[in-house]
């Protein structure tokens, strides 16, 4: 019997490409060739290509999400999708593959969609009574944005950030008013869309899911301490910051970060490994930073650290998610 073809898709047309290859990279290592046969999927603007033997590279076809290789024609079986950022992340490869019958390992078009929109979906979330931190959406426009006023109402410092990005690329802390405005551009160099949000205190944490028969798995949870201002870019990728895993909190905020993260995957109706972060602040309650439905999977990302604590192996917890996707 053959072994299911799975691709594991990275790459994308973002800043994240470089951090996708990554994921890729440690995806692929824990996979290995056992009981599925894997390749490196790699979807650039120039072009969607697999990665055969030795690095080879060869043309995707689009039209069956297949490949040539040594004169046999494959049909990749199931997409496990690992790019952050557009188009993996937005839903646009979701519809894609969907369109082709192809199961993968995210949410649909309309949850990849929703969760990449920072601002719509920390709203739909928080109909649901979970807290989340006052924010205002800007869109491109040839007027000027209100700086005094966004002042007014959200304070200093305040956070800006493309809404529609990960990674902390192009997001700032401004802690003066006449540094709102450059970072508002800088946020609009990376996209069409500027979320500028109050800023939280407290002690930043990050919880993993997954659904594995049926049952949504709540991981460890892991504490955020960077050593820049926030955990931006450098201390994400850089190792400027300490991430304690399980993180220093007490038993019963553990459990009840745990439950709101279970929810979370509920109310989006997700699909595969996501991770939810949030600051729990001074009166102990978690607010919620944002949802992430295509998490970094380097062997030091928060996923990993998570599956360790929890006594558990990435490569089952991959290929339970996978024999999932293909027994649907």
């Amino acid at each position: 019997m053959k072994k299911p073809f799975v691709a594991v898709v990275a790459g994308g047309y973002s800043g994240e490409h470089s951090v996708s290859l990554k994921s890729a990279a440690g995806i692929l290592s824990w996979l290995g060739q056992d009981p599925f046969a894997t390749f490196l999927v790699l979807i650039e603007q120039e072009g969607w290509s697999v990665q055969i033997a030795d690095g080879k590279r060869v043309p995707l076809d689009k039209n069956d999400f297949s490949f040539e290789n040594e004169g046999e024609r494959i049909r990749f079986d199931y997409a496990y999708i690992t790019i952050h950022g557009t188009p993996g992340e937005n839903g646009l490869l979701q519809g894609y593959l969907d369109m082709i019958g192809i199961p993968y390992s995210t949410g649909d078009t309309l949850v990849e969609s929703l969760t990449f929109n920072k601002y719509v979906c920390n709203r739909f979330l928080s109909g649901f009574g979970i807290r989340i931190a006052d924010s205002v959406r800007l869109t491109e426009s040839a007027v000027l944005p209100d700086a005094e006023g966004l002042i007014v109402r959200l304070g200093l410092p305040l956070f800006v950030k493309p809404n529609v990005g990960g990674s902390s690329i192009a997001t700032t802390k401004v802690a003066q008013p006449d540094k709102l405005l450059p970072a508002i551009a800088q946020a609009f160099a990376e996209g069409k869309e500027v979320m500028v949000e109050r800023l939280i205190i407290g002690t930043e944490v990050t919880c993993g899911a997954f659904r594995r028969e049926g049952k949504i798995v709540a991981l460890p949870v892991t504490e955020v301490v960077a050593y820049n201002e926030f955990f931006d870019f450098d201390a994400k990728y850089n190792g400027a910051v300490e991430e304690i895993t399980p993180a220093r909190i007490s038993d019963d905020l553990t459990v009840a970060i745990q439950r709101l993260t279970t929810a979370i995957y509920e109310h989006l109706n997700a699909c595969g490994i996501i991770r939810v972060d949030y600051i729990i602040e001074a009166d102990g309650v978690p607010t919620l930073l944002e949802v992430n439905t295509t998490p970094g999977m380097t062997p030091t990302s928060f996923i990993p650290q998570q599956v360790r604590a929890a006594g558990m192996e990435m490569k089952e917890v991959l290929c339970s998610i996978i024999q999932e996707g293909l027994s649907h």
